[in-house]
């Protein structure tokens, strides 16, 4: 089965969760989304498995600096402003077996292994 994890490097989650993956032998596919951030249709796929709308997905302090809180901003607009700045997205998000999760906490990505 091919895992996907969107990585912050920098996070302490992000990484707990990576070690976690490759602890359960998921050899992840890592992508550093700050470096390369999701299109606009890999988000929507991802929000979709996630079950999620677009707001869902925000980290709420990046979110408020990026201007993305305002409750007027449709889900493309938050898309297209997750894609500009990818560090409100939140962080990590473990894709596998047509399955997402967020890791928060870690653990919670085993569930889809």
């Amino acid at each position: 089965m091919s895992v996907t994890i969107y990585h912050n490097p920098r996070c302490s989650k992000s990484r707990t969760t990576l070690a976690l993956l490759q602890e359960n032998n998921a050899e992840p596919v890592i992508i550093d989304y700050l470096d390369t951030p999701p299109s606009a249709a890999e988000l929507k796929n991802i929000l979709k498995l996630l079950g999620l709308p677009p707001r869902g997905l925000l980290r709420a302090k990046e979110a408020k600096e990026a201007g993305l809180d305002d409750p007027a901003l449709s889900d493309e607009a938050l898309i297209a402003g997750m894609i500009a700045n990818p560090i409100v997205i939140e962080r990590p998000i473990v894709v596998a077996g047509g399955k997402a999760k967020i890791g928060r906490p870690p653990e919670a990505v085993l569930d889809i292994l």
